[in-house]
């Protein structure tokens, strides 16, 4: 289990530092008003998934072995309401505070680790299926964030993948760069 598990856990903290890398370009993206803006009355801004995923994050990943993910102070209801004194600096604080309390935890998992038991909502989980769980919630939310963001900026966005009829070109500069060739042909240009 030791390679596997190593393996994983590896991957894991690679897609959490992915997700983190996307929702953070698509905030990038906003104006201080937008992080609030929420496009009808059943919508949440990108300000409230933040507040929501901080929420999760610090409930799940705190005293994660060996409390229950759920924890007893954690009151969800009002992760999903925002004040109109909230800034964005605020909203930047949770995101960090949350993610850093989700990579300080994984970090410090081993492979044996994966297996064990822990309990969220009093539900049992293996550790592995706990973290797979978070991965499908943030990546879920991420996606909100960044659909929300290219809807508001529209024709200004910029975007955090592979552009829109640009497959070939990535393509290309992915075999180049895999066969060495564009780090050569960049020493060259520079030269």
């Amino acid at each position: 289990m030791t390679d596997v598990g190593s393996h994983y856990l590896d991957e894991a903290q690679r897609q959490l530092r992915g997700y983190k890398r996307l929702g953070e370009g698509a905030i990038s993206q906003l104006s201080d008003e937008e992080v609030f803006v929420t496009i009808d009355p059943e919508s949440n801004s990108i300000a409230i998934l933040v507040k929501h995923l901080a929420g999760n994050m610090r409930s799940r990943f705190t005293d994660f072995l060996t409390s229950d993910g759920e924890k007893p102070n954690r009151i969800r209801d009002q992760e999903f309401e925002i004040t109109s004194v909230t800034t964005r600096a605020e909203v930047m604080s949770w995101w960090e505070e949350g993610w850093e309390r989700v990579f300080s935890a994984v970090a410090g998992l081993q492979p044996d680790d994966l297996l064990r038991t822990v309990t969220i909502r009093g539900e049992p989980h293996t550790v592995l299926q706990a973290i797979n769980r978070q991965l499908a919630h943030y990546s879920a939310h991420v996606a909100q964030m960044i659909f929300l963001a290219k809807h508001l900026r529209s024709r200004e966005w910029k975007t955090l993948s592979i552009p829109r009829g640009k497959s070939k070109e990535f393509s290309a500069a992915t075999q180049k760069y895999d066969k060495g060739l564009l780090r050569e042909e960049q020493r060259k240009s520079s030269a």
